[in-house]
């Protein structure tokens, strides 16, 4: 039998490297401008065209490369980073693997000029799909100009899946926030399709924070210092009163790297616990100076994955630095007293006569038998002198105790309209009722009569239990009312039918650089959808009317959450929208979970549920409802 185990040629290796490395357009920003810090540039230009599918370009002032390291850094594990494994753990570099050049090689077009400082002539390296197509002297500056062109050109599959300009372009810009905030002392440019969109100048932290997310943040920012041996904090938090329940600024760097790390933002949130609210988020942008052999940044190939040495110690020096902050800058809530409609209090006065406003029972003797009730000897002088009642007087009034139960039952026992007026359920008028289609499911038609639904019961504040003919039926309160909304919002969005209700007060909307990218793609939908919006300039837009089905919905929660959907989740550029924006909608409008619903409610609820023909799951696939049936029920009891 012959052998069937073979290396794989480079350039297929290379390919299989870049699915890991090269997600998308941002993934090579990020790449390049690392490799740029690394050769220590101080001004780096990004030039993008069509959200990076045609173009990614970067030009730093950084070292430059000879002829020979030009070819070679394009070679799989071809590094000057490192050169033997212990210095993995002393790293301060970037990069430090030798696979995003040879990745980006084998999926894309590579013009690169480059020269060395203190010479006079560079080489110029084009390079198709890993394949070495030409290497010339050239004249050029000192540095590097690499240029990537047509991303995926070899690959079809991954540049079908590329998500819509937009998407991709607001993608690069919080690739491009990252990189510029952990490097504040390099000189940043973004160009898009001409536009520049970013030109930032070298300088601290906080003037690049101001610059980048605009100069409200200036005065909202309290700084976090300290020092030991374990760990140096740097940084700034956000004071409590601008914490925000979306779009929150939350940044970590490591030794200029930046990092997610799960347990750290814990120890944030919880130095604002019963300073801001269970759904609000803290600004902050903390910097961590530690031995860089106490941390591995080669777990994942992002590098975005840290894992620390001393995690618990530097998460107990993170708390105590931002609480001591927060108290050293008064960030502590003060009391607040109403001084409106509230009772004056005299001052007491001993010389003058004390004056009752009360009425006292002269025939009034504490020491009476048991046959007298021993009540207050006073009565309000309001009850316009009705004398207190004995304890016989009282027996008697109460004789009727019986009847009055009787009256109180039948007046209970009356039928209960099924909605109430004023709910938040009932803000739109149900859709029609729809015949339920043929497909099996979960749910089957005949459990929806009303002899079924007689009764609900709310469980943990989360789940609805009903009766069914077959057993017992669990609905998620939540995932149903997004599947009732989701179908009213996309119906009125392709009538045409939404209504635009004027804000008494216009609020300003301030969005990152991603985010007002994607709005300004997004404007035309978002109009016809009840949305009033004018750009103010410097990312912030002016909201002056929102959808009138938003009732008791902050519009502003639900424009941001529209945005951050169609980022983490944009399709093609030909696709609808629509059943996104309404699906971001239904998700904003719809009961939390955690919300105590009345029994008319949840019978709203279901019985708007079941009209539709597709209630079993929510737009995204999650399941709605569920049947326990009897024979589950008597498994349990065997």
């Amino acid at each position: 039998m012959s052998d069937v185990i073979r290396l794989l040629p480079d350039s297929v290796a290379n390919q299989i490297a870049a699915g890991e490395v090269i997600q998308r357009p941002a993934s090579v920003v990020k790449e390049l401008v690392e490799n740029a810090i690394d050769a220590g540039a101080t001004s780096v230009q990004i030039i993008i065209r069509d959200a990076g599918r045609t173009l990614v370009q970067v030009i730093d002032n950084g070292c430059g490369m000879s002829d020979t390291d030009a070819r070679m850094a394009f070679e799989r594990h071809a590094t000057s980073k490192i050169s033997q494994a212990a210095d993995l753990f002393a790293l301060h570099t970037m990069g430090f693997r030798g696979e995003a050049l040879a990745s980006i090689a084998a999926v894309a077009r590579i013009d690169l000029r480059t020269m060395k400082q203190g010479e006079t002539v560079g080489t110029r390296l084009i390079i198709n799909g890993s394949r070495v197509e030409s290497q010339e002297p050239e004249a050029c500056t000192p540095g590097s100009n690499l240029m990537v062109k047509n991303l995926f050109f070899n690959v079809p599959a991954r540049r079908k899946f590329l998500k819509k300009d937009s998407v991709e372009l607001a993608n690069i810009m919080r690739e491009f926030e990252r990189l510029v905030l952990v490097n504040p002392t390099v000189e940043f440019s973004l160009v898009s399709n001409d536009t520049t969109l970013h030109h930032l100048m070298k300088g601290s932290l906080k003037q690049r924070i101001v610059e980048l997310f605009g100069k409200s943040l200036d005065k909202q920012l309290i700084p976090v210092e300290t020092d030991t041996s374990i760990v140096r904090i740097s940084g700034f938090v956000g004071l409590p009163q601008n914490a925000r329940k979306r779009n929150a600024l939350q940044y970590f760097f490591v030794n200029g790297r930046n990092m997610r790390h799960p347990y750290f933002h814990k120890a944030v949130m919880q130095c604002y616990d019963r300073l801001i609210g269970p759904d609000e988020h803290p600004t902050y942008f903390i910097n961590f100076e530690v031995d860089p052999s106490t941390i591995d940044v080669n777990i994942h190939p992002t590098k975005h994955e840290i894992k620390f040495e001393d995690e618990n110690a530097v998460w107990q020096i993170l708390m105590a630095a931002v609480k001591e902050s927060l108290g050293r800058f008064n960030a502590m809530p003060g009391i607040d007293f109403d001084s409106t409609d509230t009772p004056e209090i005299p001052f007491f006065n001993p010389d003058s006569s004390a004056t009752h406003d009360v009425e006292l029972d002269p025939h009034y003797n504490p020491f009476a038998g048991t046959e007298e009730v021993a009540a207050p000897a006073f009565r309000p002088a309001s009850a316009g002198g009705a004398s207190f009642r004995s304890r016989d007087a009282l027996r008697a009034a109460g004789s009727d105790w019986d009847r009055l139960m009787e009256e109180f039952n039948s007046a209970t026992s009356s039928p209960v309209a099924p909605v109430v007026s004023g709910s938040r359920l009932n803000d739109v008028e149900p859709a029609s009722p729809v015949e339920p289609t043929d497909d099996a499911g979960i749910f089957d038609s005949q459990e929806t009569d009303s002899e079924m639904r007689r009764s609900c019961i709310q469980l943990k504040n989360r789940y609805i239990l009903s009766p069914a003919r077959s057993g017992l039926m669990i609905i998620d309160q939540h995932r149903a009312h997004v599947r009732i909304l989701f179908d009213r919002y996309l119906e009125m969005a392709e009538n045409h039918s939404f209504v635009s209700q004027r804000i008494m007060f216009p609020e300003v909307v301030t969005l990152s650089p991603a985010q007002n990218a994607v709005l300004s793609v997004l404007l035309d939908e978002v109009t016809a959808l009840g949305f009033d919006l004018s750009f103010l300039g410097d990312n912030a837009w002016s909201l002056s009317g929102a959808p009138s089905v938003l009732v008791d919905i902050n519009p502003v929660d639900t424009l941001l959450r529209i945005i951050e959907d169609e980022i983490e989740g944009g399709e093609k550029p030909a696709a609808t929208i629509r059943r996104r924006i309404a699906l971001s909608m239904a998700r904003a409008a719809a009961v939390r979970p955690g919300r105590t619903l009345s029994e008319e409610e949840m019978e709203k609820i279901i019985s708007d549920l079941f009209k539709l023909s597709s209630p079993n799951y929510t737009p995204d696939g999650r399941l709605v409802v569920n049947i326990l049936t009897m024979e589950e029920l008597s498994r349990m009891f065997v």
